[in-house]
């Protein structure tokens, strides 16, 4: 039986002594306060008077704005373990079970490490998120150095999706991560290099010198522009390798050790096959729920394993040290640009959701040469008509538009 709650001298805040408790003297026995809301009796339980003192004086103030809510009490940890298991996104397309695995992740990893289990949601604010983003820049990453930006913002995303869930629910009023700053730091060289396609001809001499196990393989990737994950995802059923338009049909991909769908429904796509790729992958004689690139006995590649055996060494060898998985895609764009493909083919070959990504993306390996100024325009002196046939621009002046 709970022992008897004794009054202090401010109202609403009690006492609770142990059973034990000579009631002598100073001791650890707690403090309760009690209020009303909506014709219910609350109780709270704290460890000091001055802790008791201000949760009533803030409750009194809830209770009299209608803002108390018997789940305030409710602890970030607890909560955040509850709700990746529910939660379905906030688009139209849902939330795939593949993102929920990250989330969770995610939070374990860091969210639920740096807040402490008994944190309450109501006690977030922006000054705690700003600390848990200053802390995230400073985590080790798997080469020895920190954070990235980009995995700065992936590890933030579930909190502040979580703290959304809470706000909409009515756990809290504002989202404290909501106008969060996330990091924005200026590429270093390194990061710079890692962005920087191959040349036609740093290409060739890669793939000269690459394990001949893996040439085709990564001279498919350089030309089809394919994600590594999309690459090692492949399966014989999609390669169309007859007919007059061979391609590769990229429907899934190979991540964290399992299957799944492509990155968004942007990244469906045909690409198109050269016919000498089409000759040699004809040659593989790849069975139809067979990985298209596989290792010595059959099983999918690791994406890790083929950077750092093979890529690396032989991208050492020929002088582009920086070449990674990526390169070979940014590769592909270049040539692609080169050949004068328009910035909506580019779009749609590599799979991006928006021309504008495409642009921000590569904008780096676009001429930004003016060029020659333009021919000059031939317009008839009589009248303000343009000619419609070579008939009519007799008569005709030239204006010159470079004057």
């Amino acid at each position: 039986m709970a022992a008897k709650l004794e009054k202090t001298g401010t109202p609403g805040v009690f006492r609770r002594h142990a059973q034990a408790c000579d009631r002598k003297g100073r001791c650890d026995c707690s403090y309760v306060i009690t209020f009303r809301d909506r014709g219910r009796q609350h109780t709270e339980t704290f460890r000091t008077f001055a802790e008791a003192r201000e949760a009533k004086r803030t409750r009194g103030s809830q209770v009299a704005s209608g803002e108390f809510s018997p789940l305030a009490k409710v602890t970030l940890h607890e909560y955040a373990r509850e709700w990746i298991g529910r939660y379905q996104g906030t688009g139209r397309r849902g939330f795939r079970e593949e993102t929920r695995a990250e989330y969770r992740a995610h939070l374990e990893r860091y969210t639920l490490r740096w807040f402490a289990p008994q944190t309450k949601l109501t006690e977030i604010d922006p000054r705690t998120v700003a600390d848990f983003i200053a802390w995230l820049v400073k985590q080790p990453n798997k080469t020895g150095g920190t954070l990235a930006d980009s995995s700065v913002h992936n590890a933030f995303k579930p909190l502040a999706a979580c703290l959304a869930t809470a706000r909409r629910e009515g756990l809290i009023r504002h989202n404290p991560a909501a106008d969060a700053t996330l990091p924005h730091r200026p590429r270093i060289d390194d990061d710079e290099q890692e962005r920087r396609p191959l040349s036609r001809r740093q290409l060739e001499a890669f793939l000269a010198v690459v394990h001949p196990d893996h040439k085709l393989m990564l001279e498919f990737t350089a030309r089809t522009g394919l994600r590594a994950s999309e690459v090692i995802g492949l399966d014989g059923r999609h390669l169309h390798l007859t007919g007059s338009s061979p391609h590769v049909k990229v429907r899934q991909r190979w991540r964290n050790g399992k299957l799944g769908p492509v990155k968004s429904r942007h990244g469906r796509r045909n690409v198109p096959l050269a016919l000498d790729l089409v000759g040699r992958l004809r040659q593989l004689g790849r069975g139809p729920d067979e990985p298209v690139f596989q290792t010595g006995v059959g099983t999918r590649l690791s994406a890790d394993n083929v950077r750092n055996r093979q890529i690396k060494p032989a991208a050492e060898e020929v002088g582009a040290p920086w070449c990674g998985w990526h390169t070979l895609r940014h590769t592909c764009a270049s040539i692609l640009f080169a050949d004068r493909r328009n910035v909506v083919q580019v779009q749609k070959w590599l799979g991006h959701h928006k021309p504008s990504f495409t642009i921000d993306t590569y904008v780096h390996l676009l001429d930004d040469d003016l060029g020659a100024p333009l021919e000059p325009v031939k317009v008839n002196s009589g009248s303000t008509q343009r000619p419609e046939r070579a008939a009519d621009a007799q008569g005709a002046v030239t204006l010159d538009l470079a004057a």
